[in-house]
């Protein structure tokens, strides 16, 4: 169950030779219908609630509206999505603010286009945590010293939150074994005894707890209570192309997430057309809150903390980010 370590630089890496070869044709969203159709767009997204605007957005027409014909394609986690993005793979695509900081410093012109999802900035009931069987010794976050912990990127935001909810705890954060996985063999991993605890969010920490599993860490909400977790994103090129598409994504996109943010049934419902989730479930979950406005502020908390760890080499160009 549990997959081979990667890294975000490793992606990243790979990503440069990639993006060279997607030079030399066509990119994955070129419209091919001689201009006289809609633009077609692909966007990498995670299979998690928080792209649930995205889809929702389709659904209620908002970028058809706009002239954009518009696919989703999954990945593991923002880290896998950002070389998609870079190699023209995707105009656009979904990831977390660390993930998208990385990128910018090794260089790759990321761009930042508008807010992917935030904390509910409650402890107890946020979108994510981290779970420990119920049994567990492990009852908080100092606790997780000496144990093996799941994460769906390594070195990145997950591990970088809970580090600093281990360290407000009095544990040493150096001391925790995290171990990479997807999010969907997380609960399978947690209940097969491969780790002690898991890194889960939306619709897995429901899926978790229902097999059994105990919140012990709030990594988001303990680290700030107004934290923005994602965004979306373009790549520098994309935007000097085509500004006006770029423009017209954005004005989609920050219609979709205000809808989707006023209207919560709808946003149930439209994540079991793209998760395993049922109805019962869905309701159960708990949605991040969804927002059109971009949160510079959580830019700077979460580069403090991926400098703190090594996963920045220096404090972040948020201004270089931000179109």
């Amino acid at each position: 169950m549990i997959r081979w370590k990667t890294t975000l630089g490793s992606l990243l890496a790979a990503a440069t030779a990639a993006a060279v070869l997607a030079a030399c044709g066509g990119g994955a969203g070129e419209d091919t219908t001689g201009g006289s159709g809609p633009d077609k767009v692909d966007v990498g997204v995670i299979p998690i609630v928080d792209v649930a605007p995205i889809y929702l957005g389709k659904d209620k027409g908002f970028f058809e509206d706009e002239g954009i014909d518009l696919s989703m394609e999954t990945g593991q986690g923002g880290a896998a999505i950002v070389p998609g993005v870079a190699s023209g793979q995707f105009q656009f695509g979904f990831s977390n603010l660390t993930s998208l900081m990385v990128a910018a410093e090794q260089g790759l012109g990321i761009k930042v286009v508008a807010a992917g999802n935030s904390t509910t900035g409650e402890v107890g009931k946020d979108f994510g945590a981290v779970v420990v069987p119920g049994d567990s010794t492990i009852a908080d976050a100092a606790a997780l010293e000496g144990k093996t912990v799941a994460v769906n990127t390594l070195n990145n935001i997950g591990s970088t939150t809970i580090n600093k909810a281990v360290r407000d705890a009095g544990g040493d954060p150096t001391k925790v074994k995290y171990v990479e996985l997807a999010f969907p063999d997380m609960p399978g991993a947690l209940a097969g005894g491969q780790v002690d605890a898991a890194w889960v969010v939306e619709p897995f920490l429901t899926i978790t707890q229902g097999q059994g599993a105990k919140p012990v860490v709030w990594n988001f909400a303990e680290t700030d209570p107004n934290l923005m977790i994602a965004a979306y994103f373009t790549s520098a090129e994309v935007l000097a192309e085509d500004a006006d598409l770029v423009k017209r994504f954005t004005s989609a996109l920050n219609k979709s997430l205000d809808y989707a943010q006023e209207h919560p049934d709808e946003a149930r419902a439209i994540i079991q057309t793209y998760t395993e989730l049922d109805a019962d479930a869905a309701a159960k979950i708990t949605l991040p809150k969804w927002s059109s406005t971009i949160d510079e502020n959580s830019f700077a908390v979460l580069g403090d903390l991926a400098v703190t760890d090594g996963a920045l080499k220096s404090e972040p160009d948020t201004g270089a980010l931000l179109q």
